[in-house]
């Protein structure tokens, strides 16, 4: 667990590929209860400590996770999120080169339980919810293309499905049109940067996290 930012409101972490952000139906470990027992060492706390989280990662994707240290700081930091007040610029590394070398990608997408995936559909379909993200090449690896994404919206798999949607699926995530799987389950997909106005400080706040320790990454 690698924390790069620590406060009495707020923790943020570089979360490693494979890191289970929450509990589920798999009964893993996950980063919560880890940070939970964190904080209950460290204040020597004799109950359960609490911890809100703030964002959401897959499980296979690497990089920045927010936590609240109290129900002050989350309910805060929520409202950053649903007025679109946190900025999330994330890496990935495509196995195709988009067409444009930047542009704004706007889809509609419905998600399939079932599946646990997400899919592009028309307009028109009422449970449909709209996707927008704004992306541009910034590097030709050998095999691959990076691309920096920034997000206006953060809806269930959305940089995974509207980049497949373009022909351009993420290394490794098979789920969505990659040719093939990564030696260790993840996709190359990193949440790099985030800022924001620190809820209770008011401070502007930039932190980055550099992506996974891995020959794909090394930019």
């Amino acid at each position: 667990m690698n924390i790069i930012y620590e406060d009495n409101h707020l923790i943020i972490i570089n979360k490693a590929p494979g890191d289970l952000s929450q509990s589920d139906k798999t009964n893993d470990i996950s980063l919560v209860d880890e940070l939970k027992n964190y904080l209950k060492v460290k204040y020597n706390k004799q109950g359960n400590a609490y911890l809100g989280l703030v964002n959401r990662l897959d499980r296979p994707t690497s990089g920045l996770l927010i936590f609240s240290k109290t129900s002050k700081s989350l309910s805060r930091m929520n409202e950053l999120q649903k007025k679109r007040k946190i900025k999330k610029t994330y890496y990935a590394i495509t196995e195709k080169k988009p067409k444009k070398v930047s542009d704004k990608l706007t889809n509609f997408l419905k998600k399939n339980q079932t599946k646990n995936k997400s899919f592009v559909v028309d307009e028109s379909d009422i449970k449909s919810k709209k996707a927008v993200l704004n992306y541009k090449i910034i590097k030709k690896l050998e095999n691959y293309f990076l691309l920096e994404i920034i997000l206006e919206t953060g809806r269930h798999h959305q940089i995974r499905c509207q980049l497949s949607h373009i022909g351009c699926p993420i290394k490794g995530d098979v789920k969505y049109g990659a040719k093939r799987p990564n030696k260790d389950r993840s996709i190359c997909l990193h949440s790099n940067k985030i800022e924001f106005i620190h809820p209770v400080t008011k401070k502007e706040l930039t932190i980055t996290a550099q992506p996974p320790n891995s020959n794909i990454w090394l930019l």
